[in-house]
């Protein structure tokens, strides 16, 4: 289950990129809240409490409940897109989605492989993860953080599909059942030349210089002729 985390948040007065980085100086991190039929709303918020309630709830998908300090405001929201700055990997803005508690939304979710392929361990295939996440409905504080499938049973050639995952009674699979999730491949032979051919190759390879210098030879005793 996702969980619902409360993070206090502040009303943002200014825009524009002087001011955002002016915060991100300060220890924040700009924000909006959307959706929910209402207007978007400006806020900041405080980096390293977004962190580590972030942390806490272990899932991209929890459920925050935002207080606007000082008016008592409040509403439950998730986060829809971080921003992250690509080199120092800095949460420099973050987008809210409002959300009604009792109104099921989708998401996509990840999915864990329970076991170790029979295939794998045994008959020396390869396992490909093809699908990493899939998509759900269901109410906001319903979204597992995971969901399982068991690829233990696997030979090489066989594949288990999004029908096999273990869901919570409240929540429904949208993603096609028959959507392959994982399989177990042969392992790729690469084939050696043969030894003739490698013969051949080396043989031509003492060869060339050769040619080259009777070439230039030839060349040379025509210009003193000459």
């Amino acid at each position: 289950m996702s969980e619902q985390l409360s993070i206090e948040v502040q009303p943002r007065e200014t825009s524009g990129t002087k001011a955002s980085k002016r915060l991100r100086r300060q220890g924040k991190v700009p924000a909006v809240v959307y959706g929910g039929d209402r207007p978007t709303t400006p806020i900041v918020i405080d980096r390293k409490t977004l962190i580590d309630l972030i942390k806490q709830a272990g899932s991209e998908h929890a459920v925050f409940l935002l207080k606007l300090a000082g008016s008592g405001k409040e509403r439950y929201c998730m986060v829809h897109e971080l921003e992250v700055e690509p080199t120092t990997r800095e949460i420099v803005h973050v987008d809210f989605l409002r959300v009604d508690m009792k109104e099921k939304v989708r998401v996509e979710v990840p999915v864990e492989l329970v076991g170790v392929p029979d295939g794998v361990k045994n008959e020396g295939g390869i396992l490909d993860f093809v699908h990493r996440e899939v998509e759900v409905e269901c109410l906001p504080g319903d979204i597992p953080r995971h969901l399982e499938i068991d690829v233990s049973a696997l030979h090489i050639g066989q594949h288990v599909e999004a029908s096999a995952l273990v869901l919570p009674g409240n929540v429904t699979l949208i993603t096609e059942p028959t959507r392959t999730i994982a399989a177990v491949a042969a392992p790729r032979i690469i084939e050696e030349p043969e030894e003739e051919e490698e013969g051949m190759l080396i043989e031509a390879e003492r060869e060339e210089p050769e040619v080259v210098g009777r070439r230039r030879a030839e060349e040379e005793e025509g210009e003193e002729e000459g």
